[in-house]
């Protein structure tokens, strides 16, 4: 593999800044996005190979400009619209509902 998401052992990139105490998640919605992937996981919407392709298909720019959070969201998308849980209408829907 070699895609923007296969960063490990990669020269020049800087270093992993962690932060001291850093808590599991930043925001309240990045627990929901861990929780709304391991639902559809679980529930048998798509398998973790299929999860993690979906992922590996953000492009390049994107994926190096969202959080690990957003990776995981944008995926668990992607898998339910092209497995029709979901269609684009009804995301977009509930997006608006949150904001």
């Amino acid at each position: 593999m070699n895609g923007i998401h296969d960063l490990g052992g990669m020269h020049g990139l800087g270093p992993i800044v962690r932060e001291e105490n850093e808590p599991t998640f930043h925001d309240e919605w990045e627990g929901k996005a861990l929780a709304l992937a391991r639902i559809g996981l679980a529930g048998g919407h798509f398998n973790l190979d299929e999860f993690r392709h979906a992922m590996e298909k953000i492009p390049p720019v994107e994926y190096l400009s969202i959080s690990y959070y957003e990776r995981w969201l944008e995926g668990t998308i992607a898998m339910l619209v092209e497995k029709g849980v979901l269609d684009a209408g009804e995301i977009e829907a509930r997006m608006k509902d949150l904001s």
